[in-house]
């Protein structure tokens, strides 16, 4: 199996349509998302995009906070989930914490949004092995796809594990605008696809989705890796 990767999309339309068109051009067999799909402008029309193509999802904290329309983090919650109709949020609810996969080359790949028993926890590509191994617990597998983080990274910890994250699509910090991805098989290949981020911001805002200003500048201005890992990493207590 060849897969492509795909996690934080966060509801953003023309990121995940750049992505697919990419994709479409690879032979693969499957499509996975590894979390925080939903919680977006664009919440049911990248819902049934997914769907239609058979996407194999596992949920993300956003994803959860869409499902029990929290407003924790302001109104964009709520809002999605009330553009996303009853059918499709009871769907969303019952998406797995992980999902099992066997992947050519890189043999067996478990699929969360963060750690296999918890889409909340933060690490990143510098977060030591020891601190991060006690995070991800047991792992029965030889690759953890994971998400959260919004930046792509792949490194193998020193009892062999490997640890990838696709980036994000929808919202990425990585210094550059894009939607990032992975293809998965025989190897590991993290991708970014470009896609028109100022018509993107500027749909957005003609439809009055309650999405921050902040979030929009950042699709526009995207942070850069290095100063977002300083900053999840404090928070970690690092």
């Amino acid at each position: 199996m060849r897969v492509a990767a795909i996690s934080d999309i966060h509801g953003n339309l023309p990121a995940l349509e750049a992505v697919l068109a990419e994709v479409a051009d690879e032979r693969i067999d499957a499509v996975v998302v590894s979390g925080d799909t939903i919680s977006g402008p664009w919440a049911a029309e990248v819902y049934d995009l997914l769907d239609g193509i058979g996407a194999i999802f596992v949920r993300g904290n956003a994803d959860d906070e869409v499902v029990e329309r929290s407003d924790r983090f302001g109104q964009l919650a709520p809002w999605s989930a009330d553009r996303l109709g009853p059918s499709r949020l009871a769907a969303a609810a019952a998406w797995p914490l992980t999902a099992p996969l066997s992947v050519d080359g890189l043999g067996r790949v478990l699929v969360c949004h963060s750690t296999p028993s918890s889409d909340e926890p933060i690490y990143t590509r510098i977060t030591p092995d020891p601190e991060l191994l006690e995070l991800l617990g047991e792992v029965d597998a030889d690759v953890v796809l994971s998400g959260h983080t919004h930046m792509q990274f792949d490194r193998t910890l020193s009892n062999g594990l490997r640890v990838v994250n696709p980036g994000s699509a929808g919202m990425p910090y990585e210094g550059a605008r894009g939607a990032y991805w992975a293809l998965l098989g025989p190897d590991v290949e993290l991708r970014r696809t470009e896609y028109d981020v100022e018509a993107c911001v500027a749909a957005i805002q003609v439809m009055g989705a309650p999405v921050p200003d902040s979030s929009l500048e950042q699709l526009l201005d995207p942070p850069d890796s290095t100063s977002v890992t300083e900053h999840f990493e404090s928070l970690r207590g690092s």
